[in-house]
């Protein structure tokens, strides 16, 4: 086999491959073009998910129609000259890849003009080869239109995902830049719709609110700090009582460029340490701010990483500036959840929440005795065994005893599989499974919320909850599945979305949302039960297909057998 020297389309088409991931890529790197030119607004329009096609419009610098073609040309930039200047980069671009890399994977059409000049001018690229370009009128600033993405890269295109999710993306990258640059007028319309919009009045707090939701940003905490003079960390962390399942909401930003950095995430994670619960993570927004020449930006394809002079001395300071923000200006949190007491005279529901068989009437006037109770059951799925009821431990395990030693079950786990069974088995037979609030309740969402309820909820997967638009990002809560008891409407409805936003192990939105609903009602870890609740648990559970785990293939017992009982102490 010999070698070649690779036709110039198919060594593009290559190269472009390490710049545009997806339609989010072109996003990203058209709108960093439009700050780099001092835009102060930016729309970005997309159909399809981006893979119809991105319009991206400012009313940046412009470009006179000699820069406007050269900047097609790989490799060309205004932004740096020698290698010396890659230790002092303050813009986004400054390799001279991204439009060229863009024309040739796509359609590409570009409308420029610098200000105070009549007219601008038109370019048009097929397979990074310019097909047309003159003269046009147009106001100042820059429009880029793509079309057709991908399609002479049919292996990309194919492993893209559904527009729904890609639009979700490019959402999160708009969501971004409005956070760290809220000086600027962003808007973003998806399919004709327009989905999130800033003021661009300079207000990080607004910025926050539009990305966040109202309701969380008035909550969140702020941060300015400097240390070691040229070095800063400024931005908003939440209180030790607003918490979320996963760490999407953790966005981090080193002068002003969002940066998937694990030494940052780490830091602020370390900042709550003993301050939230297990598994919980905060919500921060902050922009780190250092010397350029302390930073290299240039160790990843897409940027997306950056590289410090002194990891150390960087985690010292977030970390610490954190942890300082949260013991000064950490409210207390309120020792009744808002909209709980609406909630409570709605709910008629009585002991773990089961409509079934009430656990106050769970007396010796069903049955004489204990054993009574766990007598196998006529028509049970599975195998389970008789048990006796012995007590709990650390408030979060049921311990029982059963044939061939002591069981344990996780009182959630255990839980959490019996509302899981019948809130799919009142959605299969249309039966009523909503609480109706007295008073709806107002929820604001972010755009990447409004799309994960959306997309779970379709085809009237609603399993109780009652939502409908009330203006912006706002939106009523009228009802919630009736098993949600004394959870308070609102952190439930949020809890389910990061439920869902974070799941991957169970397939279909029906079972992602009820799964999402039963780990969410079910009694937590941490919670006394009554001898006739952990009977009623037990119970319940050995009705269900699947006593073995919760939704989530967490096990929901174990056992200890009476041989390693008799092991550890020695009688065998």
């Amino acid at each position: 086999m010999t070698i070649k020297i690779l036709p110039r389309l198919v060594a593009s088409q290559i190269a472009a491959g390490e710049v545009v991931e997806r339609p989010a890529s072109v996003v990203k790197e058209l709108v960093e073009n439009a700050l780099d030119a001092k835009a102060r607004r930016i729309s970005v329009e997309i159909r399809s998910g981006g893979m119809e096609s991105i319009r991206v419009v400012d009313d940046g610098q412009g470009m006179s129609p000699e820069d406007a073609v050269l900047s097609l040309q790989r490799y060309a930039t205004s932004k740096l000259v020698t290698v010396e200047d890659l230790d002092h980069i303050s813009t986004f671009g400054f390799r001279g890849e991204a439009l060229p890399s863009i024309a040739a994977v796509s359609v590409f059409h570009m409308v420029t003009c610098p200000a105070k000049i009549d007219q601008g001018w038109q370019i048009t690229v097929r397979d990074g080869e310019i097909s047309s370009q003159g003269p046009q009128g147009c106001p100042p600033g820059t429009t880029i239109t793509i079309s057709n993405l991908f399609h002479n890269v049919p292996v990309r295109r194919k492993f893209l995902r559904s527009n729904i999710s890609e639009g979700r993306r490019i959402t999160q990258q708009v969501s971004n830049f409005i956070l760290s640059y809220p000086e600027v007028r962003f808007r973003l319309q998806i399919d004709g719709k327009s989905t999130i919009q800033s003021a661009g009045n300079g207000s990080y707090a607004d910025a926050l609110a539009v990305v966040l939701g109202g309701n969380i940003a008035v909550q969140m905490l702020p941060l300015d700090d400097e240390f070691g003079g040229n070095y800063g960390v400024r931005g908003f962390i939440s209180a030790p009582s607003i918490h979320r399942t996963n760490r999407r909401n953790i966005i981090l930003f080193v002068n002003r460029r969002w940066s998937h950095s694990r030494l940052l995430s780490v830091a602020v994670e370390e900042s709550y340490k003993g301050l939230l619960p297990q598994g919980r993570h905060p919500m921060a927004v902050l922009n780190i701010t250092m010397p350029s020449s302390e930073l290299d930006v240039n160790v990843h394809p897409m940027k997306h990483e950056v590289r410090f002079l002194n990891e150390n001395r960087v985690f010292d300071a977030v970390q610490r500036s954190v942890r300082n923000a949260i013991l000064i200006n950490s409210p207390v949190p309120p020792l009744v959840p808002r909209g709980y007491d609406a909630y409570q005279q709605a709910s008629s529901m009585v002991g773990l929440g089961l409509p079934a068989t009430s656990l106050n009437n769970f007396t010796g006037n069903n049955c004489s005795t204990i054993d009574d109770i766990y007598e196998p059951v006529s028509g049970s799925r599975g195998f389970f065994p008789r048990l006796k009821v012995l007590g709990q431990f650390a408030n979060t395990y049921v311990v029982a005893e059963g044939p061939d030693g002591v069981f344990f079950l996780d009182q959630h786990a255990a839980h959490e599989r019996v509302i899981y069974e019948r809130v799919l088995n009142d959605h299969s037979k249309n039966l009523g499974n909503e609480q109706t609030l007295l008073e709806p309740l107002v929820v604001q969402m972010d755009p990447e919320e409004k799309e994960l309820l959306a997309t779970a909820m379709s085809d009237g997967l609603t399993l109780g909850f009652s939502i409908e638009p009330f203006g912006g990002n706002s939106y009523l809560l009228r009802s919630v599945p009736a098993v949600f008891k004394d959870l308070d409407p609102l952190v439930g409805l949020r809890e389910v979305i990061d439920m869902i936003a974070k799941e991957t192990r169970i397939k279909s939105r029906l079972e992602v949302l009820a799964a999402s609903v039963a780990c969410h009602s079910a009694v937590r870890a941490g919670l006394r039960l009554t001898d006739s609740e952990m009977i009623e648990i037990i119970s319940l559970l050995e009705e269900t297909e699947n006593s073995q785990t919760c939704p989530h293939g967490r096990p929901t017992m174990r056992r200890l057998s009476t041989r390693d009982l008799e092991r550890q102490f020695g009688r065998r």
